[in-house]
């Protein structure tokens, strides 16, 4: 049987971010092609770590930059080595290339590193994002790992594009993944709470991702003070995982706005609300909280940078704002109006059936 390791920088927290969703689906994904998987990492496990076991993957406990890792991938000797990100590629990939120099090297870079630094760096700064902002050390480094690795695997067509137009990636070295979900049956939407029995607004997002803090930040300052008056009986929960303490000291019950922690299982969570509301000034890659709101029938208001390369040609699962005014209208509008919000559940039905059916990429896989 063919072998895969995968060299992760964390074990894979499913429950905690949409990156350790991505990570499963990809060990779905070589299962169904009978590989006998083995995943090594550095990083300690924490509460959170799914049991790679329960998949029949191997778990291996490697020390970071040490040579003890020549000998453990030189015994296992597999066909395709993953990497989780181009700095796991960069402190590993060398010593694959001594030990494996035949191993097809797979990069998966979950979502391009210096387009959401440069982006982040912009919003910082209170400019206008150019292009010219992508070309930094941090990119230097990224794509010299995407040119080291035989493949990597890329989550967003935006993405590619930057890649291919900006840094001239040759095409041959980039194939598009997107999140791999299952379709959804009329039973499902069946199954889905209707306008009149969900309430409230809600954010979720893992709080080690900088632009899910920044979105808490523009709802508590920018956002609800308003919002909250227009719609004096809604409140806005905020959930994510690894809230900080200055996350979670903006809980405030008299203004309505609820820091609520990590939750369980975000889908059903998600399914007990009205409407997600997402203001992403940064960022990059595919969002999963939309994966999970269009999964849940849940409509969402957010902005271009938030839908980039989700909503393609079709209609989006909410609305598209990008000044706080227009947000607030918007919301206020699908909170309240039982058509727009059934219209944008069919939009988000339609987008994920369309572009994040997992029978279309596995079958290609």
């Amino acid at each position: 049987m063919k072998k895969l390791l995968i060299i992760g920088q964390v074990w894979p927290e499913p429950t905690s971010s949409a990156a350790g969703t991505r990570m499963i689906q990809l060990i779905d994904c070589f299962k169904k092609t009978e590989f006998e998987i083995t995943f090594a990492c550095a990083a300690s496990k924490s509460d959170f770590s799914f049991d790679l076991k329960s998949k029949d993957v191997s778990e291996v406990e490697i020390k970071l930059n040490d040579e003890s890792f020549n000998q453990f991938i030189k015994d296992l000797n597999p066909a395709i080595v993953l990497f989780d990100r181009f700095m796991i590629e960069e402190q590993y990939s060398w010593r694959v290339n001594q030990e494996c120099p035949n191993a097809l090297k797979i990069l998966d870079t979950e979502d391009l590193h210096f387009l959401r630094n440069a982006r982040q760096t912009a919003s910082k700064k209170g400019i206008d994002f150019t292009n010219e902002l992508l070309f930094s050390d941090l990119a230097k480094r990224e794509i010299a790992s995407i040119l080291r690795s035989d493949l990597s695997l890329i989550i967003s067509k935006k993405e590619i594009e930057i890649l291919e137009k900006e840094f001239k990636i040759d095409e041959s070295l980039l194939y598009y993944l997107p999140f791999l979900e299952e379709s959804i049956s009329e039973e499902k939407v069946k199954s889905w709470k209707k306008f009149e029995e969900r309430k409230h607004f809600m954010f979720i997002g893992n709080f080690i991702h900088e632009p899910n803090y920044n979105c808490v930040q523009v709802l508590k300052s920018e956002i609800w003070p308003i919002l909250r008056k227009k719609l004096p009986k809604a409140e806005l929960h905020i959930y994510g995982a690894y809230p900080t303490q200055k996350v979670l000291q903006l809980n405030n019950p008299t203004e309505r706005f609820f820091v609520k922690g990590r939750a369980e299982n975000a889908q059903e969570t998600m399914s007990l609300y009205k409407v997600l509301l997402a203001p992403i000034k940064f960022g990059a890659g595919v969002k999963g909280k939309f994966v999970d709101a269009m999964q849940t029938g849940t409509p969402n208001i957010t902005t271009k940078i938030g839908a980039e390369a989700m909503q393609e040609n079709l209609n989006w699962n909410g609305y598209i704002a990008n000044d706080t005014e227009d947000f607030i209208e918007k919301a206020c509008l699908l909170y309240e109006n039982e058509k727009q919000w059934e219209d944008a559940q069919n939009n988000g039905i339609e987008i994920l059936n369309s572009h994040y059916n997992r029978h279309l990429f596995e079958d290609k896989f």
